[in-house]
């Protein structure tokens, strides 16, 4: 509970914690919608420079359910956070080394981010949606589906403006795959630059 009052929250077991998320979702789009305008308006000193925008990339190690592939990849993201500890995440991932008959899969996804700072530290969780394109083997077909994703991690404040992502799990759905539902497992390691 202490960890929820640190960003300004209430708990999520309380009566009505689904409209509490509905409503935090919707004013990080707002925010990212209308900060550039937001910027000449009066603010409070404690609420000075609050949306940091940042990008990193990552190396990943993924299972995908189909045939037990172990595949290795690369990710971009970019995040859009608030000092009141929520934010957005856009995020691309390319599975694309370790390939058996050509199998191969991207997904490109965005969605909501939480995260705490304890000093050095950034633990956050992240909750996205979009589509993944799979590579069937030997090329004989191709499909587009939707993911759904759910994962954490952990930055380490390294430097003024660089932090390292010491770790990145994520579970991704694909519900409406070919052949029944889909699933991949991951971690992921690299590095975040804060731009402001």
């Amino acid at each position: 509970m202490r960890l929820m009052r640190k960003c300004g929250k209430s708990g999520m077991g309380e009566p009505g914690a689904n409209r509490w998320f509905a409503r935090l979702v919707g004013g990080a789009v707002a925010l990212l919608l209308f900060a550039p305008a937001a910027q000449a308006q009066v603010t409070w000193a404690g609420d000075m420079g609050g949306l940091q925008l940042s990008a990193g990339a990552m190396a990943s190690g993924y299972t995908l359910e189909y045939g037990q592939r172990k595949m290795l990849g690369y990710s971009a993201f970019v995040d859009a956070d608030t000092k009141r500890c929520v934010g957005l995440e856009a995020e691309g991932r390319w599975l694309e080394y370790h390939q058996r008959a050509n199998v191969h899969a991207e997904s490109y996804s965005i969605g909501a981010r939480y995260h705490l700072d304890f000093g050095r530290w950034q633990p956050y969780a992240k909750a996205l949606v979009g589509f993944g394109d799979f590579n069937f083997p030997y090329n004989y077909a191709q499909g587009r589906y939707f993911t759904a994703t759910a994962g954490g991690g952990l930055d380490y404040h390294w430097r003024r403006r660089v932090y390292i992502r010491a770790v990145d799990f994520e579970y991704q759905d694909w519900p409406q795959f070919t052949y029944g539902a889909m699933n991949s497992v991951g971690v992921s390691v690299g590095l975040r630059v804060r731009f402001y």
